[in-house]
């Protein structure tokens, strides 16, 4: 079996061991980069490519006739023509579950920044005014605790319910929404019931048709004026315009972001131009711990190794 990783980059600084993918496989090719230009080159006489963010297009896939397995490094395969791979006969699997905890960290990083008013403290420290205070402390930005608020988690997978084990751990009351579109059943409330009550807003669904602009300035209106929203999930999930006026007007109180609908984002991007503390932005790293990376390698050799056994597992389609 012959494989080429195409955009080894993608899963950070070289401090990974890449021994289980290499020995699974009778040849192994790496590439930090690929551009859509190269791929037909490097994958030619290849059986399987492993790709996190290059695009597999159908026209690339056609021109690929030694290509029998696809193996995507993420979660996500919005980057594959499904279609084609399927009608090809080429298998797609991807990876799960391997940044749990490392999202779930991240978020509650997140709630926490904002929450104790972090990027403002770090601010006045820099410029003095804690060593200007007539008090042993600096207390000129009010700090709101987790303990007691209420948690709304849209997307109760994996990721979802890490985060939940975590804020509960902090006190916090916990709301659970339904698919959109839902009602309210059981324990879960529909996203509009839900919106009003809560004190937090964390986002853990996939970007669908469904989920597209699922935050947008009517769920903002809908949210108390001292409401945190949080997104881990993927930026096309939330309208970032409509969620710039919301911070410029004062609809909710802070937000904070792991992801954004263009990335990399261009240097104009709104949400980038907007300097104020009550947004934080991060550069898609949630997922990123070195123990995630790692666990994102062993999962790709083990898929390799599955399709030999004749029960691969994670398979998409």
């Amino acid at each position: 079996m012959r494989a080429a990783f195409l955009d080894l980059s993608s899963l950070g600084p070289s401090d990974l061991d890449l021994a289980p993918l290499e020995a699974c496989v009778d040849e192994m090719r790496w590439y930090q980069h690929t551009t859509s230009e190269q791929v037909v080159g490097r994958l030619q006489d290849m059986n399987i490519a492993i790709v996190n963010k290059v695009v597999l297009s159908a026209d690339l896939l056609q021109q690929l006739p030694q290509l029998k397995h696809i193996i995507v490094a993420a979660t996500g395969t919005n980057n594959i023509d499904l279609d084609c791979a399927k009608a090809k006969g080429i298998s797609v699997q991807n990876c799960q579950a391997y940044g749990v905890d490392s999202v779930a960290q991240h978020t509650l990083m997140l709630m926490l920044a904002l929450s104790t008013r972090l990027l403002e403290y770090r601010t006045a420290i820099q410029d003095g005014q804690w060593s200007r205070s007539r008090n042993f402390c600096l207390l000129d930005y009010p700090v709101e605790s987790l303990a007691d608020k209420t948690l709304g988690i849209v997307g109760y997978g994996e990721l979802g319910k890490g985060v939940a084990k975590l804020a509960q751990a902090f006190g916090m009351r916990i709301l659970l929404a339904t698919r959109p579109g839902q009602a309210s059943y059981g324990e879960r409330l529909a996203l509009h019931e839900m919106l009003p009550q809560l004190d937090i807003l964390s986002l853990h669904c996939p970007l669908t048709p469904a989920t597209a602009n699922l935050i947008a300035w009517p769920q903002l209106q809908a949210m108390k004026s001292s409401a945190l929203l949080i997104n881990c999930a993927r930026g096309g999930i939330v309208n970032e315009l409509d969620l710039l006026r919301a911070l410029k007007e004062q609809q909710i109180a802070a937000a904070a972001t792991d992801v954004l609908g263009v990335e990399p984002p261009p240097n104009d991007h709104p949400l980038l131009q907007y300097q104020k503390p009550n947004l934080i932005i991060t550069p898609h790293s949630a997922w990123a711990s070195r123990k995630a990376r790692q666990t994102i390698v062993h999962i790709l050799a083990e898929n390799i190794l599955s399709l030999a056994s004749g029960k691969a597992q994670f398979v998409v389609q």
